[in-house]
């Protein structure tokens, strides 16, 4: 059996956590479940990070010593995480005696080595970041994350040989794409490599910082944060001749954000290859949550508290939000409101709507037993390919941390089951007595639900298992079909098995957008034509005013086929992207469309992406319009977005397709 190991980061504990933390661990244990259904042996590693100069400050503020802060902080994390029902194998803190050993152990090997050396430094040290700054790193001479002046230190330290390994690291990076993913991260750590690193400081003298693990060979110092809290990946597996090491680290694959790449990126493969330790399979990189497009601040007062969507929406609801909501290794917004968008499209209108009446129209037609199925029509075959194909590329994209759009396949098929629905008309069929085609149309449909069941246990397990109980389904995960074999064959249901009569896992929420519109018509005057009250949403009970104004639109003038054969629709993908000057909503994009020059395009979505997380992005451009200048550039095209409640989404296509594919 193949196994899988997933970290996490171990978590800092200078302050009690907030969702980003949450939304790391929920795609580890997400991750984690999934390879469980593909039939491999994981582990699941996480934990918090007990030392250095911000905890003791931290401490404190608190009237607390280090020792009993980290306890309570660290006992936070754990217990939040199991109110959301992350189900890890570990959890590591820094401060435990195995991890002590490691260290130590670890350290006194690449000392032996040659590769750590004793020297004096002077630098700019940050104290909220817990490093030294070059002077070309510092912003105006400011630390750039902090904005603040750091304080400069010169002081006697050890230095690890960083540098020795750059270069075998590089070679690494540049022979294994994948080994830092998404590739724009890969591409950032390159380009960091091409610069003078140096050394890595790795120690503080006790005479300024005590709280920390001794260096084995010089007990006048403590080890240097990072370099303890990186250790915990292998200290975990009881390096190195524990069984786990032998057993998991072959498969080792670390989760983290991106603004600890470069110690994860850099700092760790330099540590395993100076130690002689094979480097991990993959760094598996996310972006930021922002509110409003801020980054999360206890400062501003903007942060979120995950358990509180958790408790008011449900704990599978509130991870489908986050890994359907986020493009892995971008940032994304996150509101209370697009939570409830997200939740009554998906869960309520798609997945509940289905559910619902598939499982009433069982009752009232086969007594609540699932029936057996009778000829297939071509209708069914080709059900039974798009189903196949929904469910490989869920599991091709979910493998590749691809959250968003592994659901956004297994929702196609979703909607291709309610569009079956209405086109099968299985109350047509009861009433003609067609009872054959009205066995086939309905096992049809359970099936497709229980494959839909199975796929989401990894992203929502309590509500998966619930569904798969509605279905008949009574075993536990364990002991449920392995994913891939999900994807070849059709008819795990037993025909007979007992359905339940009605389901209501997930009903439809109110948005700040419905409430806004039902308290403006219980305000409205009451007189005027019913025309009127129609189109200011005023009339009828509990209908959204938006939706009935779309009711009452004219409809568009059609057109010919021949008139949007006119239009030459062509996916591309973005490899530059900059502001223009003087116009704070457009962006100059270069667009790779396998023509011989990339295309110019001036696009007004600079209020919703920034540059850099254009690039590598795939885009749906209008590749015949007439050229023209805007703000002084060249604009050859269009991109094409769409509107939502959350804000401008990119038009792309579902899976990745060769530059200058046509839309047809």
């Amino acid at each position: 059996m193949q196994s899988f190991f997933l970290s996490t980061p171990i978590y800092y504990v200078n302050a009690k956590p907030h969702l980003g933390h949450a939304y790391t661990t929920a795609v580890a244990d997400s991750m984690i479940r999934f390879q469980k259904l593909m039939g491999r042996d994981t582990f699941f590693l996480t934990g918090t990070d007990e030392h250095g100069d911000k905890i003791v400050q931290a401490a404190e503020a608190h009237a607390e010593t280090p020792q009993a802060y980290v306890d309570m902080i660290s006992a936070r994390f754990r217990s939040l995480w199991g109110e959301l029902g992350y189900e890890h194998d570990d959890f590591i803190r820094t401060t435990e005696p195995r991890h002590v050993r490691t260290v130590q152990r670890f350290l006194q090997l690449i000392y032996d080595r040659g590769d750590i050396y004793h020297g004096e430094y002077g630098g700019h040290y940050c104290f909220g970041c817990e490093r030294f700054y070059t002077e070309k790193e510092l912003r105006d001479g400011l630390c750039p994350d902090h904005l603040t002046a750091p304080e400069f230190i010169q002081e006697k330290n050890y230095f690890f040989r960083m540098s020795k390994y750059l270069g075998p690291l590089r070679e690494h990076i540049e022979a294994n794409p994948d080994f830092i993913r998404p590739e724009r991260y890969r591409n950032e750590v390159l380009g960091l490599l091409r610069e003078d690193l140096g050394d890595l400081c790795i120690s503080r003298p006790k005479s300024r910082l005590s709280w920390g693990i001794e260096l084995p060979f010089d007990t006048d110092y403590v080890t240097y944060v990072w370099f303890d809290a990186l250790l915990n990946y292998i200290s975990a597996l009881e390096w190195p001749e524990g069984e786990r090491f032998q057993r998991f680290w072959p498969q080792a694959q670390h989760l983290v954000a991106k603004d600890i790449l470069k110690p994860h990126a850099i700092f760790w493969p330099c540590m395993l290859l100076s130690a002689g330790v094979p480097l991990y399979r993959h760094l598996n990189v996310h972006g930021y949550w922002l509110v409003q497009d801020t980054k999360m601040s206890k400062s501003l007062g903007n942060v979120v508290e995950p358990l509180d969507f958790a408790k008011k929406y449900g704990r599978g609801p509130f991870r489908y939000f986050l890994l359907r909501e986020m493009q892995f290794g971008q940032d994304a917004n996150v509101s209370e409101d697009a939570l409830r968008v997200r939740f009554n499209a998906d869960l309520a209108n798609d997945l509940g709507n289905l559910f619902s009446r598939v499982l009433s129209m069982t009752h009232k037609y086969f007594q609540g037993k699932a029936p057996a199925p009778g000829p297939i029509s071509q209708t069914e075959e080709d059900l039974h390919v798009l189903a196949s194909e929904c469910l490989e590329n869920f599991q091709a994209h979910f493998q590749r941390f691809q959250f968003s759009m592994a659901l956004e396949s297994l929702w196609t098929l979703v909607r291709a089951l309610n569009k079956y629905v209405d086109a099968s008309q299985p109350w047509t069929l009861f009433k003609e007595q067609r009872s054959d085609e009205l066995g086939t149309v309905m096992y049809t449909l359970l099936e497709g639900m229980r494959k839909i069941a199975v796929h989401l246990w990894p992203v929502m397990p309590e509500e998966s298992e619930t569904m798969l109980a509605q279905l008949g389904e009574r075993r536990s995960a364990k002991l449920w079909p392995h994913l891939a074999d999900e994807v070849l064959r059709w008819g795990a249901l037993e025909p007979g098995t007992e359905v339940a009569q009605s389901s209501s896992l997930f009903p439809r929420l109110e948005t700040a957008k419905s409430a806004q519109g039902r308290d403006e018509n219980a305000a409205a005057p009451k007189s005027g034509k019913s025309k009127s009250k129609i189109a200011d949403g005023s009339s009828g009970s509990g209908t959204v005013a938006s939706e009935v104004a779309k009711a009452v639109e004219p409809t568009p003038e059609l057109m010919e086929f021949a008139d949007f054969q006119r239009l030459d629709l062509r996916v591309g993908t973005v490899l530059s992207a900059e502001p223009v000057k003087g116009a704070d909503k457009l962006l100059h994009l270069h667009v790779d469309l396998a023509e011989p020059e990339a295309r110019s395009i001036v696009a007004g979505i600079a209020e919703y992406w920034k540059p850099d997380d254009l690039i590598g992005r795939q885009v749906v451009v209008v590749a015949n319009l007439k050229p023209r200048k805007l703000r002084g550039a060249m604009s050859q095209g269009m991109v094409l977005a769409v509107h939502s409640p959350e804000g401008l989404r990119l038009l792309a296509p579902s899976n990745q397709v060769p530059p200058g594919s046509k839309v047809s």
